[in-house]
């Protein structure tokens, strides 16, 4: 018995001694994960990059911005939760930017970083403009700024930007177009998109009721307010949103950045803030 009984409390002093050292090989890892979290350009242990993905959630707390196209234009409606009363609503342009005469954009992120990048999408467009003497096309604006954005996660000393943006725009090519980009440097292309805060609440209402074959410019304008609706907490306002328009008139591209009076008039003529409907699914979702 006495020999059993020291039999058994050696291997139990073995079980106790892995345990111990799956702990500390367990502490050691989360240690060693803190470490990667500062680091912009290098792979954790489960190949994550860490600070990119920091980024990417800034992107889910930031206003939502919808976008939609057409046969007939692109429209492009953005959440502004700058309301104050104070603000000259004429020099204050938060969400939507127009770069050219052909390309607008939509911003959710960090404001000062989408400055930067919104000066930059400017100037390049400007730059091939005075060199070929035509518009940039769409995709190539689009994919020289991703390039620039991706390389911010490869090199040191630096962070990425924490902006996703919506692109719309017109070409002789491809004719009118909607990308997506993200932190990360990639870029997709859409028939309609919708990101910043509650956007994956959005893209079911988009898939359910958007048909790229039988959509107007009027419809996606009704589209959009209703997503806008079900996304948001409370009833639609012209000072809670940013909305602009981009179409093809008389052989030129025509950009429309709406007054709060034309805002105003789209969300009741949508009747989204009529309908009892669409504030029980916004309550059941919430």
């Amino acid at each position: 018995m006495t020999i059993q009984f020291y039999l058994l409390l050696s291997q139990l002093n073995i079980i106790m001694q892995m345990c111990i050292r799956l702990v500390s090989r367990y502490k050691d890892r989360k240690s060693l994960a803190r470490r990667y979290d500062s680091r912009t350009t290098i792979f954790s242990p489960e190949g994550r990059l860490y600070q990119v993905e920091y980024a990417m959630e800034a992107i889910n707390h930031a206003g939502t911005c919808l976008s939609l196209i057409s046969k007939e234009g692109i429209i492009m409606v953005a959440e502004n939760r700058i309301t104050n009363k104070l603000l000259d609503d004429e020099a204050a342009q938060e969400k939507i930017y127009r770069l050219n005469s052909d390309i607008i954009c939509s911003v959710a992120g960090i404001t000062a970083d989408a400055n930067v990048l919104v000066a930059m999408l400017r100037q390049q467009a400007q730059k091939y403009s005075i060199q070929y003497g035509e518009s940039i096309p769409v995709e190539f604006l689009v994919s020289g700024m991703c390039d620039y954005k991706q390389a911010y996660t490869q090199y040191g000393g630096k962070r990425p930007f924490g902006v996703s943006i919506l692109y719309g725009g017109w070409d002789t090519h491809f004719g009118y177009q909607l990308y997506q980009s993200d932190p990360s440097g990639n870029y997709t292309g859409w028939k309609a998109s919708c990101i910043g805060n509650n956007s994956q609440a959005a893209i079911p209402f988009l898939q359910q009721d958007y048909d790229y074959e039988t959509a107007t410019l009027d419809s996606i304008k009704n589209l959009a307010m209703k997503v806008m609706c079900r996304s948001l907490e409370a009833k639609l306002t012209c000072e809670r949103m940013e909305v602009a328009t981009l179409c093809r008139v008389n052989g030129k591209t025509e950009v429309h950045v709406l007054t709060k009076n034309e805002i105003t008039e789209m969300i009741e003529k949508s009747g989204v803030n009529e309908d009892e409907s669409l504030g029980q699914e916004v309550s059941k979702r919430m």
